[in-house]
């Protein structure tokens, strides 16, 4: 797709409108009139019509989404419609949503492999506004991106007259042993201070939430902690590391003693001789209470 830099709107010294209309864009409108600036060829303004695509996507209107994209299609704006989709994606669509692949692909197609004003590439259009118009519209983004950025002024101001803000990030001061705890493990420098190793990493920085692991990765995970030669775990840990986390609550406080490897009955050593505790390892009979285990029970 050409690039649209070079195209976008700007504004002369008096404060009037300047844009350079490309030549797809130019020619006659259905009324067989000379089109000016950023009109479409239904005698609308480009800019207008842009604004309505955003908000019929907004509002899950596919009729007029789908009109909207024709239009700006057929009109010589494709660029103008394929980067205002893709805008569409990260400002009004709900995270996660497929349809930013989708969108991705139809551009492909309209742009590259046929010509994004001819029919094939219409019809990537409206199948591209469609898919928005009928994804799960929010503004989720755009709320948190402004929420984060107001918080980020009031904790600035309140530091500078040494007061606590009325506002403050939903993290608070993230240090260790607070609600966020578990995040400082070997991977940071205060975790690494603290000796916080495998273990710690295993029984809270690795736990997934709330749906937990599956049958099978829960397996696999107790096996490898089973088959660690430098660190022995009990049967405890065994169960916490494949926990899911509290959905109500899914940074509970870790113990600090069981945290820092310490008073927990178990440690990070080198070539431990201890016993492997008797765990359920989902009908392996070659791994439990009997010290036995093979990688051959990884294959399945």
């Amino acid at each position: 797709m050409a690039d649209g830099d070079d195209r976008q709107a700007t504004f002369g010294s008096d404060g009037s409108l300047e844009t350079e209309t490309t030549p797809d864009a130019t020619g006659e409108n259905d009324f067989g009139e000379e089109k000016e600036p950023n009109e479409t060829d239904g005698g609308y303004s480009r800019y207008v019509v842009s604004s309505l695509l955003q908000k019929a996507v907004r509002r899950s209107d596919e009729e007029v989404a789908a009109w909207a994209a024709w239009e700006l299609a057929r009109s010589g704006y494709a660029w103008n419609l394929w980067d205002r989709l893709n805008l569409y994606v990260v400002e009004d669509l709900r995270a996660g949503d497929e349809v930013a692949l989708l969108i991705e692909r139809y551009e492909e197609l309209a742009t590259e492999r046929w010509e994004p004003d001819e029919w094939k590439g219409r019809l990537c259009a409206v199948h591209a506004a469609l898919a928005a118009a009928r994804a799960r519209s929010t503004r989720e983004a755009s709320n948190a991106d402004a929420y984060f950025s107001a918080v980020a002024e009031v904790r600035a101001e309140a530091g500078e007259r040494g007061e606590e803000p009325a506002h403050d990030f939903p993290i608070g001061d993230l240090e260790p042993e607070g609600k966020f705890d578990a995040v400082f493990d070997g991977h940071t420098g205060e975790g690494s201070k603290r000796g916080r190793g495998t273990r710690f990493f295993k029984t809270h920085g690795a736990r997934v939430g709330p749906e937990g692991e599956d049958e099978r990765s829960a397996r696999w995970q107790r096996l490898a902690m089973i088959l660690d030669e430098e660190t022995e775990y009990d049967a405890d840990e065994l169960d916490r590391a494949v926990e899911p986390v509290d959905p109500d609550d899914p940074w509970e406080a870790s113990d600090p003693e069981e945290s820092d490897g310490e008073g927990s009955g178990a440690s990070d050593t080198s070539g431990s001789e201890g016993d492997i505790p008797d765990v359920d390892t989902s009908g392996d009979d070659d791994v439990g209470g009997n010290g036995a285990g093979s990688l051959e029970d990884f294959a399945e």
